[in-house]
């Protein structure tokens, strides 16, 4: 089954709080990325808390984006009030 993003919010340590359009709520780390092309720039915390959704997925200014499936599988559900940010 298909579930995209429906909302992010970065939080420390390169990580983003997604909400899945089933209202699961996941966080997925983003930092095994950043030495891998587009997302290197990322390291720059400006650029990255200036993710937002695009087309159920996440991507950034620069280009860099991901795919809401990996993103969905790789991520690690979080209870509501539990996610600090």
């Amino acid at each position: 089954m298909y579930v995209g993003i429906k909302n992010v919010k970065p939080l420390p340590e390169y990580k983003l709080l997604l909400i899945f359009d089933n209202d699961e709520q996941k966080v997925f780390d983003v930092a095994p990325y950043l030495d891998q092309g587009v997302f290197k720039a990322l390291r720059e915390v400006s650029l990255f808390n200036s993710v937002r959704v695009q087309f159920d997925s996440v991507e950034w200014p620069n280009g860099a984006d991901l795919d809401p499936e990996e993103v969905y599988e790789k991520s690690v559900a979080e209870e509501v009030g539990k996610v600090a940010g």
